[in-house]
């Protein structure tokens, strides 16, 4: 499958529960083609696979070849062996060798990881965080991922479960959080959380008038955070509140994530990161207020280059020439 005209060209592979996109990129980490189909999540282990290849090979006659794939899949994952273990959102894969199955269709390596991980080595290879030693990346979108990237390795703890920074409890009355915990950032700050908030404050005895119903076109319950975000920019003084609620969450938990991992730089991408960016200066702002670390103020907070391809390039950024190699422990 490789060519001199391949030469440092890596296929990411995006995996989710409804769709799998695919890419070809270079070695500066540009998508040179993209392609996506439809993922059979509820099927047999092999009809899974066979819709991962398929897309794959959507991609490749449009190039002479790749000379390694990258998978980013749900997990949890094994990413030293390259197998998924028991996926919420893929219940057709249980304990499934994706790794060796893809390598030994396409006679190229392979790696596997979450999609948190590999985008936060994308951002440190090619985007916001090169150059940087230390980065913590997140993707706060419907959920808060996270990735920590320690000298240009993912670290991924004693098992591979390490970096679920999403799942850090700051409230321990706070909601229940779809991992079963309470008070989880994502339970409080992600997409949903602050659709909740926003719907909880246009119902009821106390309900308040707002731009935000009126792109709901009256329907409390169908109320979105990307509508709350749209209010924003108009000037909405509810949806204006409901964020700054968000961004002092945030704040706490990243101050956390700065006294446990003294980082380099932290990385926010995903859909809610976007929405949030004119608050990214109070946020940083606000970080020192929460750790102990004397140089937090210092710890630039930038947003992610890659955006809804954050994936794609992150998959390839497991296998990117010259990628370092997953050690033992980390």
């Amino acid at each position: 499958m490789t060519s001199k005209n391949s030469k440092g060209l890596v296929l990411g592979v995006d995996i989710g529960g409804t769709k799998v996109a695919v890419g070809l990129v270079d070695p500066g980490g540009q998508i040179l083609t993209q392609g996506r189909q439809p993922m059979v999540a509820s099927g047999t282990a092999e009809a899974a696979l066979e819709a991962v290849t398929r897309a794959i090979d959507s991609v490749l006659p449009e190039q002479a070849g790749i000379q390694s794939i990258g998978i980013c899949s749900p997990g949890p994952l094994d990413p030293r062996a390259g197998v998924v273990l028991n996926p919420p959102n893929l219940p057709c894969w249980r304990n499934f060798p994706l790794a060796e199955k893809v390598a030994a269709k396409y006679g190229v390596p392979v790696k596997v990881d979450n999609d948190a991980n590999a985008a936060g080595l994308a951002e440190w290879r090619w985007g916001a965080a090169r150059g940087c030693r230390y980065v913590f990346y997140t993707c706060i979108g419907t959920g808060i991922g996270t990735g920590i990237v320690l000298d240009g390795r993912i670290y991924h703890g004693k098992t591979g479960s390490a970096g679920e920074g999403g799942h850090q409890t700051i409230d321990y009355h706070g909601p229940v959080c779809g991992c079963g915990k309470r008070g989880c950032i994502e339970a409080l700050a992600a997409g949903p959380a602050i659709a909740a908030r926003a719907r909880a404050n246009l119902k009821g005895k106390l309900a308040r008038r707002s731009a935000i119903l009126d792109l709901a076109k009256g329907n409390v319950t169908s109320v979105t955070s990307e509508m709350v975000g749209q209010a924003y920019a108009t000037g909405d003084p509810l949806a204006k509140e409901i964020l700054e609620e968000t961004v002092a969450l945030l704040a706490a938990w990243l101050g956390n994530m700065v006294d446990i991992l003294d980082p380099d730089v932290l990385v926010m991408g995903g859909g809610v990161a976007a929405m949030l960016k004119p608050f990214f200066a109070e946020i940083k702002t606000q970080i020192p207020r929460w750790c102990v670390n004397p140089k937090a103020a210092e710890i630039p907070l930038l947003m992610a280059r890659y955006g809804a391809d954050s994936g794609i390039a992150g998959a390839a950024a497991l296998c990117a020439e010259d990628a370092p190699q997953i050690l033992p422990g980390g």
